[in-house]
């Protein structure tokens, strides 16, 4: 028996620029966001009614848009904890589910004792109040639908979710005490990181399909970086056009030597013009960036460090819409030596095309003169 539990309104922040979904649905649905938990959990189902273990499988799962309703979408057999009747929102003419972390809670609770895995669709607040309810009662593992997912108890996309199970259930997967890491979001939403671990879970862990938890950039490489980013922002200034500037604190310092008041969290559209700097667009959401995405924009971001990504945490911004308009050439990853060292980096769209355009080898700056071929996975 698996549990699934669902966070309908994980994730959709991402697009628009609000770093996470926690007390902004109102604000996220009004800059066009929309419900997208639901699609990547049809995509693990999907996945995993591939394999000859799935016909093992029965779903422990909650009411409605907690996991009713996508499961009734496949051939699985499952139950479903009705806790309470589920009532949904119209906010902008969008129909959103009315529920709380305390449904996730609720439903994790009921699930100890009568599961052998709780699988849960979110992100690292959805991971929170699932610790909360079991701690290391059950084991637990994370589809990735959330914006950040900074917790070690994620696959590394929904697909690679249902592989792990498939493991799991073959017993080839190790049960690992994986830390639960969240941050403040209204002062991530302000440049200001307030990380904190909030406990440990049981994961099963399979190599390749499970990711660590996100690492600090070593004392001993900030002037590494500081070079880096010196050497980046002269080319920079040396080629006309658009750039679209990525999140965290590497791409910021590159913002910084350019003169602009970039965000640290965010992604900014910047135009240079005969060595001059114009900030078009402060912390773009993915409609900003496609209104760039025809000029031929030139994109900077880094290795989300311990977790390998290059798209697809914390950046959401850079949609599978916008990648497809933009050449794979065009596109400038910096890290340091250490951000490599954990394997490939990873890119998740949702989108298969996308992602195997991105998909192969490239180009990293790690140094003021030097690149390094990675592989991308």
């Amino acid at each position: 028996m698996i549990g699934l539990i669902i966070n309908p309104i994980a994730g959709m922040g991402g697009r628009v620029a609000l770093k996470g979904t926690d007390g902004v649905v109102k604000e996220a649905v009004k800059r066009g966001a929309r419900p997208i938990a639901q699609d990547l959990v049809r995509l693990f189902l999907e996945e995993l009614s591939h394999y000859e273990e799935a016909v093992e499988v029965r779903f422990l799962t909650g009411p409605g848009p907690l996991g009713e309703d996508v499961l009734r979408e496949f051939g699985f057999e499952f139950e479903v904890l009705r806790h309470r009747e589920i009532g949904y929102l119209e906010i902008e003419g969008v129909r959103i589910p009315n529920t709380s972390g305390e449904d996730t809670k609720e439903l994790a609770k009921e699930m100890v004792g009568n599961v052998d895995l709780l699988v849960f669709a979110g992100g690292d607040g959805t991971a929170r109040d699932i610790i909360e309810a079991v701690d290391e009662k059950i084991p637990i593992l994370g589809i990735p639908t959330g914006v950040k997912m900074y917790s070690g108890v994620f696959a590394y996309s929904p697909e690679d979710a249902a592989r792990v199970l498939v493991e799991f259930l073959r017993g080839n997967a190790r049960l690992e005490e994986r830390e639960v890491r969240d941050i403040d979001e209204d002062a991530y939403r302000h440049d200001d990181v307030r990380a904190r671990t909030y406990g440990k879970a049981l994961v099963p862990v399979v190599e390749t399909l499970v990711q660590g938890s996100k690492e600090r950039i070593p004392v001993d490489e900030e002037g590494e970086l500081d070079a880096i980013a010196e050497a980046i922002a002269e080319e920079i200034l040396e080629n006309d056009g658009i750039y679209f500037l990525g999140s965290g604190s590497t791409v910021k310092r590159i913002k910084d030597r350019l003169g602009i008041d970039g965000t640290l969290l965010g992604v900014d559209v910047v135009e240079i013009r005969d060595g001059n700097v114009k900030l078009l667009v402060k912390d773009a959401t993915e409609k900003d960036l496609l209104r760039f995405a025809d000029r031929g924009p030139r994109v900077i971001v880094t290795v989300i460090g311990g977790l390998g990504f290059i798209f697809g945490r914390g950046n959401q911004q850079f949609s599978a819409e916008v990648l497809r308009k933009i050449p794979k050439e065009n596109i400038t990853v910096v890290a340091t030596p250490s951000k490599l060292e954990s394997g490939p980096l990873r890119i998740y769209t949702g989108d298969r095309e996308v992602d195997e355009k991105l998909r192969g080898y490239i180009r990293v700056r790690v140094s003021p003169w030097l690149e390094r071929m990675v592989r991308v996975v």
